[in-house]
């Protein structure tokens, strides 16, 4: 399973690849915004930190703009996907799209059967938010399940990113269904690195050492 980290902050990016946990970066609008810097400049930045697919998002909702949009993305570097949302002209503008050979991320999908025209549509990801899901007492995992065995019963290549991931369960939970992509905040990547038994262990090595003759 792929990790990607969810952020524009270009340090969080830096420090997690040193770990070896970036395998793509997906960004949206509120991340940029809050570097206050031009969208094309942070994205431009972070393809050259990351050889992995760099997720950048449109902000129009009709089809030609998006098409417009994501050509002008994919300029930026030949990792860019274009991330587009959930919606009829957003399907519209991912097959004209896929058919110019640019790839795209169909984000803020909450259901199996949108996840599936997505796929027809040729979309190269899809980001089902299983965060989001939980909020409003239900399931976002089991999305993930269904989505999993969708694509899996006919073939489809398109590659289910989980995106929207508040803890390491979630992390665990797609890993055992098997899904492709994990997007993760920082925060988030951090957390799965410690374990309560781990820490104690290290502790009682270095106690131990001390005691060692010199």
């Amino acid at each position: 399973m792929q990790f990607y980290i969810d952020t524009a902050d270009i340090e969080e990016i830096k420090q997690a690849n040193r770990r070896g946990w970036v395998d793509g970066v997906t960004t949206n609008p509120t991340l940029i915004a809050k570097t206050g810097r031009r969208n094309e400049d942070v994205i431009k930045d972070i393809c050259k930190e990351v050889k992995g697919l760099v997720s950048a998002e449109v902000i129009s909702l009709q089809a030609d703009e998006m098409v417009r949009e994501g050509l002008e993305l994919a300029k930026i570097a030949d990792n860019v996907v274009v991330k587009i949302p959930m919606c009829e002209e957003g399907l519209i503008a991912v097959r004209r799209l896929a058919s110019d050979g640019i790839k795209t991320n169909v984000t803020l999908v909450f259901s199996p059967l949108q996840a599936l025209l997505v796929a027809k549509a040729g979309a190269t990801l899809v980001s089902p938010f299983v965060g989001r899901l939980d909020d409003i007492s239900t399931d976002g995992m089991s999305l993930i399940s269904q989505i999993t065995q969708i694509y899996q019963n006919y073939s489809l290549n398109t590659q289910v990113l989980v995106a929207s991931i508040r803890h390491p369960i979630h992390v665990l939970e797609a890993a055992m269904i098997g899904a492709d992509i994990v997007t993760c905040p920082y925060k988030v990547m951090q957390q799965l690195v410690n374990h309560p038994l781990t820490e104690k262990g290290i502790a009682q090595f270095l106690k131990d050492a001390q005691s060692m003759p010199k």
